[in-house]
């Protein structure tokens, strides 16, 4: 394994300690609004600052862009780093939420971890060197299509103009699927598409770098494919599809026709 990877484990291990503490004390907590419908405690910042300590103390010259924290250091190596992926269910007791750490080496994502500390699930991929989980090979589904599938989907809740577009893609979809999950962390939804419990993945308006970073690489690696809703790399507008490369096809020419300026 990877040198990068293995103290991408190591802090993401670290802060799944101080996550786990809390979660059985969330009464205590002091949790705050950043913005409408975007929450943070002080255990995700506590987790960050513990992930920067544990890298820092292998590569101190290496940069770093958290959720909590923003963008430090300059570096061919940026660490990319969601310290709590699903706050808004780690604060009311769900236990749905992971880690996320990514590397970029100028400018290329090359290393992804994901961890979910309740249950013991370690997601980690190398460019280059496949997806893992628990040391054990994965790979995306095989479906081929969107009939029967189960899709893992996000709401714009930072943008809510864009919910009709939403609900018109869910209606459009409603009849083939096999069901749609919210699980309220993209990064773990990422993580289980990869590991082909969920046959494909979108999100609408919602997402940030250190919410994908990691698992992209774990995606790709494990044989899949990840756009943006018009099939290109613009992931600055906080929409994403993933899965393997024929759903996602399939995914996108039922998305498409329902996006704006079609």
């Amino acid at each position: 394994m990877h040198a990068l990877v293995n103290i991408a484990i190591k802090a993401a291990r670290n802060a799944g300690k101080i996550i786990l503490r809390s979660f059985d004390r969330l009464d205590t907590l002091t949790i705050s609004e950043k913005s409408f419908n975007d929450f943070v405690t002080e255990v995700d910042k506590a987790a960050e600052e513990e992930i920067i300590r544990t890298i820092q103390e292998s590569y101190p010259n290496h940069a770093f862009l958290g959720e909590e924290s923003g963008t430090s250091g300059q570096s061919d190596f940026v660490w990319i780093i969601d310290p709590l992926d699903g706050t808004t269910n780690y604060i009311h007791g769900l236990p749905c939420f992971a880690v996320s750490i990514g590397v970029k080496y100028k400018g290329k994502l090359t290393h992804g971890v994901i961890y979910d500390p309740l249950n013991g699930e370690l997601f980690t991929a190398t460019r280059g060197e496949g997806a893992y989980l628990n040391n054990r090979r994965i790979r995306v589904s095989s479906r081929t299509n969107l009939n029967g599938s189960l899709l893992s989907i996000g709401f714009p809740y930072k943008k809510r103009e864009d919910m009709p577009m939403q609900l018109a893609i869910l209606n459009k979809m409603f009849p083939q699927t096999a069901g749609f999950r919210c699980i309220g962390s993209a990064a773990l939804s990422l993580a289980y598409v990869a590991a082909g419990r969920i046959d494909a993945a979108y999100w609408i308006s919602c997402l940030s770098e250190w919410d994908i970073a990691a698992g992209l690489v774990i995606i790709q690696e494990a044989g899949g494919l990840a756009s943006d809703l018009r099939g290109g790399e613009n992931f600055e507008t906080g929409n994403l599809a993933a899965g393997n490369p024929k759903i996602l096809k399939s995914l996108l020419q039922t998305i498409q026709p329902c996006l704006p300026n079609n």
